[in-house]
């Protein structure tokens, strides 16, 4: 019987344990998700197509796992995406699935490279047992003026204010806009939901 590891995700909090989890999940991640009916990266994906429909936009798909994010931004027309993950063992899922032009191993604790990328995906990163919310401002700050976070947020996400808080700190005070904002399906299997956005950058 293949080990079940999604119910255990929300609950991690050290790196070092989100790490750890990640690297075990790799080799089930996309059938257990799958089973469940993996709904926002296809989301995502258009969702930013509807906003800018250029096939040759380089994206970086932060936080990228296995890759399923990567082949969902592929399948509506997007051509050039890069990809980034602390965990080796999801790079090397994502690696096999030829959808990304380069993929490198994310540092969290090293800052973005401003303005290298005029679009940043983050497909289920930001959320309790994976990113923290500050990690909004870390992607919004590395975006050049006009640039575009697509990105979700989960049920569990949604329940801790904090998430919430960090896009509200940028969108009150004009330093972003948003663009588009829809609530629907995350996991059916799991009963969760997400919001899907696109934000640009003032």
């Amino acid at each position: 019987m293949t080990k079940k590891f999604l119910n255990k995700t929300y609950g991690l909090t050290t790196p070092e344990d989100l790490l750890a989890h990640y690297n075990a999940w790799a080799e089930s991640y996309d059938a257990e998700v799958g089973d469940n009916g993996y709904a926002t990266p296809g989301r995502i994906a258009a969702a930013l197509w509807a906003q800018y429909p250029d096939p040759f936009l380089d994206i970086l798909d932060f936080g990228c796992g296995t890759g399923l994010s990567g082949l969902a931004l592929r399948a509506v027309g997007f051509e050039t995406v890069d990809g980034t993950d602390p965990s080796p063992e999801m790079l090397a899922q994502a690696k096999a699935k030829e959808a990304y032009r380069t993929l490198t191993p994310l540092n969290i604790n090293k800052p973005l490279t401003d303005g290298a990328y005029p679009v940043i995906v983050g497909c289920g990163v930001l959320s309790t047992g994976a990113a923290p919310p500050e990690t909004f401002s870390t992607i919004m700050k590395a975006l050049p003026r006009g640039g575009l976070f697509a990105f979700s947020l989960n049920d569990h996400a949604l329940a801790d204010p904090a998430y919430t808080q960090a896009i509200n700190e940028w969108l009150d005070c004009g330093a972003a806009r948003l663009l588009f904002k829809d609530y629907g399906a995350h996991l059916p299997g799991a009963d969760l939901k997400s919001e899907v956005y696109v934000i640009e950058k003032a």
